[in-house]
């Protein structure tokens, strides 16, 4: 009996001294939430002034901004007449026409999918880039002149009065730029997407001029579709050439009856395609030239710039006052 009670003592004894623990944890943490609003206030001053120094390069860097145009058209994959009478061939002889090189299957989706990738290669950017001579408009335009009409180059990068490029870069690099440089910065102007419902076709280029912006939408369109329209003839032509070849060498009147099939087939592949300029991509609604910028957001540049400078001040109050602290922590230690 008396084991036990001595026992429960101790228990009450334990539950005794951890309440008290319990109430200094608390009110550890409420001097803790205390001591952060007062080194906030303490420090607001510190707060204030980097809070606004932020705010102020925020506005001078995006009122420094360029504004840049955005340009785009609604495209729909052409119709292919004479797909129908591929793809009723596609089954019966789509073993001798693979033979031949014949593309009996795909369909419409496929070329148009095949195109916008054809569209995003190294290839034919270079060639779009070379042939209507838009290098200076990509990498060394700098702004655009309203009232002028015209762009302004950046003078550090390229002449205008003499055509010249004048950058100044280090090897391998050269003062006019690579066309592998000039396909990143393309490819950053440049989009090209696919609505997965509808299969429409969005291609937009971004640019500081929203004239350069429409033209080249427009030249987009028109190159792509005698891209593809030259690869298709091209592979026609092919074909046909294998396929007569084979109709002389063969006396089998069911055979000779499939390769005129097929020789047709490619015949009328070629004719649509000289006849027909919207070759892959029809133009639903052409690129207008916008009146609006896209970007910069200079009223969201401004506002995160003066949160990003809140924050970082509020931080530095923080970090310089436990510095603080833990060196007078550190003194009285060695006292």
């Amino acid at each position: 009996m008396e084991h036990n009670k001595s026992s429960t003592n101790k228990t009450n004894d334990i539950v005794q001294t951890n309440e008290p623990l319990q109430s200094v944890n608390t009110t550890e943490d409420e001097i803790d939430l205390r001591e952060l609003v007062t080194v906030i206030w303490a420090g607001k001053l510190v707060i204030m002034l980097v809070t606004a120094l932020f705010a102020f390069v925020a506005v001078i860097y995006a009122i420094n901004q360029p504004n840049v145009y955005r340009s785009e058209a609604l495209l729909a994959p052409a119709e292919q007449e004479g797909a129908g009478g591929l793809a009723s061939l596609a089954g019966q002889f789509g073993g001798l026409a693979s033979l031949a090189g014949v593309n009996l299957g795909g369909g419409v989706s496929n070329k148009s999918q095949l195109a916008i990738e054809v569209l995003k290669s190294r290839q034919f950017t270079s060639s779009f880039i070379q042939k209507h001579n838009i290098l200076p408009n990509l990498m060394a335009a700098e702004s655009w002149s309203m009232q002028a009409n015209r762009v302004v180059y950046d003078d550090e990068l390229f002449n205008s009065e003499n055509n010249e490029w004048i950058r100044e870069v280090k090897a391998p690099f050269k003062p006019q730029p690579s066309m592998q440089e000039a396909y990143k910065a393309f490819s950053k102007a440049m989009s090209a997407s696919t609505d997965k419902e509808t299969g429409m076709v969005t291609l937009s280029v971004q640019h500081v001029s929203p004239y350069i912006a429409q033209q080249w939408v427009n030249w987009l369109v028109e190159d792509i579709n005698q891209t593809m329209k030259e690869r298709e003839v091209a592979e026609a032509k092919r074909s046909t050439e294998f396929l007569q070849q084979q109709l002389q060498q063969t006396e089998i009147a069911d055979i000779r009856e499939v390769l005129y099939k097929l020789i047709e087939e490619q015949t009328k592949t070629i004719m649509f395609a000289k006849v027909r300029d919207e070759y892959v991509f029809k133009t639903i609604d052409a690129a207008l030239v916008p009146e609006e910028k896209s970007k910069p957001k200079r009223a969201l540049i401004v506002v995160l710039g003066t949160m990003l400078g809140g924050i970082l001040s509020v931080v530095l109050v923080f970090i310089r006052h436990f510095m603080r602290k833990h060196k007078n922590y550190v003194s009285l230690l060695v006292e």
